[in-house]
Formats: C-alpha cells, structure tokens, sequence
C-alpha cells in the first residue's frame, strides 16, 4: 500500500507540474513519457470535462508509476485526501495589547548609567593597562 501511495503522489504532483509547464509553453523540454500523458490529457479534454480527464490522465500515470516502482499485480484503489475549500486565508491584525507598566519602586527604577561615562571608563581602563604594560 506504501508504494501505492508513492506512486499516487507522484502522479498527481507530476501531473500538476507538466501541466503548468506546458500552460507556460514549455513542453517541448519534457520528457516523452510526460509528453505522451500531456497528448492523451488533451484527447480526453474533448470528450471529457476536465476534472474527469485530469483524473483519468492521473489513474494511467499512477498505473505505469506503480509498475515502476516494483508494485506487482493490479495496482490497488488509492482514495485522494480531498482538502477543506479555503475560503478566506486572510487574518485581521490585531492591535497588540499593551504591557503593564512596572512600579516606580523596585530595581527597575535604578537610574540607568550614562553612555559617556561607560566610554570614559572604558578609556580609562584602556590608558592603565596600556601604562602597566610598558
């Protein structure tokens, strides 16, 4: 069952991608077995709607990528997982709430030290060690 499910996957992914390269005029660089599929797809399309002739293109690549990787007999039925229809994948922004001011009174309200007179005591510190090596 494992290599049917691979081989339907496959199908269908390969299906969608040969699809849209040839939408964007690019069969021509497919290979000839995707060219093959692509002929029968649209000789279906005239008999078919087209989600009938997507699935039946599919069911035939299936069976030959089932084959292929070394699935033996009749390759049995794979149910699709069809998805949820999206209706809207748009989400609202949300203001986020505001965070709850500290007290005036703990640590946090220790005065921050300036930055000049961390660089002057850095600079300081430099001159003496400077000084203690020479």
């Amino acid at each position: 069952m494992m290599i049917a499910r691979r081989a339907d996957t496959r199908a269908r992914a390969d299906f969608a991608t040969w699809k849209m390269i040839a939408k964007l005029n690019g069969a021509s660089g497919l290979p000839p077995a995707a060219q093959e599929f692509l002929a029968s797809y649209k000789t279906r399309l005239t008999d078919m709607s087209e989600h009938e002739a997507t699935e039946a293109t599919i069911r035939e690549m299936y069976k030959a990528y089932y084959a292929e990787m070394g699935g033996g007999g009749a390759p049995p039925e794979v149910k699709p997982v069809t998805a949820e229809p999206v209706t809207d994948n748009v989400t609202a922004f949300r203001k986020l709430p505001t965070k709850p001011k500290t007290a005036q009174g703990g640590p946090a309200a220790q005065r921050k030290m300036p930055v000049a007179l961390i660089f002057t005591g850095l600079c300081v510190v430099y001159v003496g060690i400077r000084m203690y090596w020479q």
